[in-house]
């Protein structure tokens, strides 16, 4: 263990803790682009620069190692002053439309600018928009005249999603976060996870269901995806009573803040008009609407029948991918306690 000094207070860290890491067990907020808890270093933005005593520069403190009888500040007068400068090289180029971005509320831009005051005014704002918006896949769209350089989409798909869809292209003012040969992002190339937008601090990468939405429009509802056996949880965003989007949820246990694309961008087949809003029963040929309660006594009843007929070993049950763990072990509960009969599949392999 080793002890330092951050803005006065003492704290007690492991050896090998970042002067971030320390900073944010106390409570102090350093802001943040590139880093993420979850991916290697990067240390590329220096808007974490802090201030530490008898140094001669300012350290990127996601990058750099707290040491033992260490003076850290956060937020001196040379610290704040080298982010302005940062905040302000990075708006020259950025589009100055916060007003109508999709990520206003939720961009880190915006937010540390609010935070420093910082107007875009310095260097002057000239965006010549020389990235077209990527948009042709049905999933979320991709501004790169707005991405800062972060990494942080490459380093998500590369460590996290494994996938290897996106690297740096270009040099200065012209770099690029793209899939090989620029392709726009499609199923050929990418599993649509959306774990980049979900990362992106920006309005670089949004997502098209919540394009139109701002943050405060909406009421979160976790809950628990139905798409598959696994139980990941994630956050229905309800906007006048009707679920728009999903977004994930850091302290889900079984997933944190990864999503198949199912589980990410087909909350839309709840309003689907053709989907089954009431049991059917047939009838001389014929589908018709019943109740729940006529539905599962005629079930019942051909259960119960065919069982003192022909013997339970005429009966079979089978699960679904779709229903949680605890639902399938009901299930073949059911039969196996119920009916009195082993055979019992499912319609997955995983």
């Amino acid at each position: 263990m080793i002890t330092l000094n951050i803005d006065g207070r003492s704290v007690t860290v492991p050896k090998g803790t970042t002067i971030l890491q320390a900073a944010q067990g106390i409570g102090i907020d350093v802001p943040t682009f590139c880093y993420d808890k979850n991916l290697t270093t990067y240390g590329g933005c220096r808007i974490c620069v802090v201030e530490v005593e008898g140094s001669r520069t300012l350290a990127a403190s996601c990058a750099t190692a707290a040491a033992d009888g260490m003076v850290v500040k956060t937020e001196s007068e040379s610290v704040v002053e080298a982010r302005k400068n940062i905040l302000e090289l990075m708006l020259a180029n950025h589009p100055l439309d916060c007003l109508t971005c999709e990520k206003a509320g939720k961009c880190k831009l915006q937010e540390y600018s609010y935070r420093y005051g910082v107007k875009g005014d310095t260097f002057g704002n000239t965006p010549e928009n020389r990235h077209s918006i990527d948009s042709e896949n049905p999933c979320y769209e991709r501004d790169m005249n707005k991405c800062i350089l972060c990494g942080k989409c490459i380093r998500v798909c590369k460590e996290v999603q494994v996938s290897y869809v996106l690297n740096f292209e270009g040099r200065g003012a012209d770099t690029r976060a793209v899939p090989a040969f620029e392709m726009p992002i499609s199923t050929d190339n990418c599993r649509l996870c959306g774990q980049c937008v979900e990362i992106c601090p920006t309005g670089a990468l949004t997502h098209k269901m919540f394009k139109g939405t701002r943050l405060w429009e909406v009421e979160k509802v976790r809950t628990t995806c139905p798409f598959c056996g696994t139980g990941c949880n994630f956050d229905l965003n309800v906007k006048d009573g009707k679920v728009i989007g999903v977004t994930a949820a850091e302290d889900a246990v079984v997933n944190g803040t990864s999503l198949c694309v199912k589980g990410r961008y087909h909350a839309d087949f709840m309003y689907n008009p053709d989907r089954i809003t009431t049991p059917l029963i047939k009838k001389n040929g014929e589908f018709t609407e019943a109740t729940w309660e006529e539905a599962l006594d005629l079930v019942a009843g051909k259960l119960k029948g065919i069982k003192e007929t022909y013997g339970p070993g005429a009966l079979a049950g089978l699960s679904s991918a779709r229903c949680v763990n605890e639902d399938n072990y009901v299930f073949q509960k059911f039969f196996r306690v119920s009916i009195g009969t082993n055979n019992v599949d499912h319609c997955a392999r995983t």
